[in-house]
């Protein structure tokens, strides 16, 4: 039975992780025949054909006020539908009031703040964000959320006292468009290609960084480690690529100021970082905050060995397959030191990545965003039989 349901996000752009569960979730619902209209302040891309954009304005001074009116100005246009245009269900990919499903690609703000400075907690924009992540979290609602890892739920848990009913853990997955070729050739003419492309020489080694957020993903902690590498082994050919849509001038000085400029290489926004991971030989995700990180699912697929700060959630698949190094928490940049270091041997490399190949055929890890499809029809489902609908 096909149902009408609507979508919220603040914000879409092609290259988020969050955005692009966004995009996958709206492609399995729509396959499924339901109608789906879909909410934002600013969508940049392609639109997602057969979907009903409708973009919203946000007044406010401050992220945190537009965020809030954002979410008053939804809950009245979809207020004011008629009782042919009602939706059955609200989607949203932010923290908001009214929302019957909420896909959290984040952790607590909350929780990550319990311990800052309680003058900050005093704030307009904490006080905000807060009151948007109680409106789904609070034992009291009736929303319920679907997320990343069984630690991001018991966390949330933890917070708001959200009854665990309300939890439910998605399977680690990734997009299956996002799947690299299962072919070695072509794996090796894609690789080929690729290098050739960047203009890396045969033998040097290319490390991988990337991210949305270059301050997240600690791009300050991978440049600092190459610095250590290139003081330690100055002779080795190696190369640091960044790929994605961040702010690229603080980073460049930092590498101009511990000397390793030339061998930062930013490469922008790309559509094609499968491709890039298997022309890569090393992915560096040392990541401040993360609750999945399906980078690192993707280096996986590809059998691109990888070193990441444990607080990943997804680190622990990295342990599971033994594809890589998982740094412990809290993080020391000199145990990144070393595994980068560590990985300068091609053979330890070569047996990571062979791991990471057998894990990636006996995991099904693309399943995830068809199992939220599931959810979404069966909560929506029990919600209409306990309504008596």
């Amino acid at each position: 039975m096909s149902v009408r349901l609507a979508l919220v996000i603040q914000r879409y752009f092609p290259h988020g992780g969050l955005q692009r569960d966004c995009r996958a979730l709206l492609t399995e619902l729509l396959a499924r025949g339901h109608a789906c209209r879909v909410y934002c302040r600013d969508w940049r891309g392609e639109p997602v054909a057969g979907a009903q954009l409708r973009r919203l304005p946000a007044r406010g001074l401050g992220n945190h006020r537009r965020d809030a009116d954002f979410a008053r100005r939804v809950v009245a246009d979809l207020a004011a539908d008629t009782p042919a245009q009602r939706v059955d269900g609200v989607i949203g990919f932010n923290p908001m009031p009214g929302l019957d499903v909420y896909f959290a690609g984040d952790g607590s703000f909350i929780a990550r703040h319990a311990a800052s400075r309680p003058l900050y907690r005093l704030t307009p924009r904490y006080r905000a964000r807060a009151a948007l992540e109680r409106a789904v979290f609070d034992p009291a609602a009736a929303t319920q959320v679907l997320l990343l890892t069984a630690a991001q739920a018991e966390e949330y848990r933890r917070c708001h006292g959200t009854p665990p009913q309300r939890l439910h853990v998605l399977p680690a997955g990734l997009e299956p468009g996002r799947r690299p070729p299962r072919d070695e050739r072509e794996r090796a003419r894609l690789r080929a290609a690729l290098r050739s492309e960047l203009g890396l020489a045969r033998g040097e080694l290319a490390l991988l960084l990337v991210a949305s957020s270059f301050a997240t993903k600690g791009l300050d902690r991978a440049i600092a480690a190459l610095a250590h590498l290139l003081a330690q082994q100055p002779e080795v050919a190696v190369r640091l690529l960044v790929a994605g849509p961040g702010n690229p001038h603080r980073y460049r000085r930092l590498a101009r100021r511990l000397r390793v400029a030339r061998r930062v290489q930013f490469l922008g926004a790309r559509d094609d970082v499968p491709a890039l991971m298997l022309a890569a030989d090393l992915l560096l995700h040392p990541g401040r905050e993360e609750a999945g990180g399906v980078v690192l699912l993707e280096a996986i697929a590809a059998g691109l060995p990888l070193v990441a700060s444990g607080l990943c959630g997804y680190a622990a698949q990295v342990e599971e397959a033994r594809a890589g190094i998982v740094l412990p928490r809290p993080f020391a940049q000199a145990q990144l030191d070393a595994a980068l270091l560590r990985n300068l041997d091609g053979v330890f490399r070569a047996q990571r990545r062979e791991c990471a190949l057998r894990y990636a055929v006996g995991a099904d890890l693309y399943r995830r965003h068809a199992v939220a499809a599931n959810l979404v029809e069966t909560l929506l489902r029990q919600r209409r039989e306990a309504r008596g609908g």
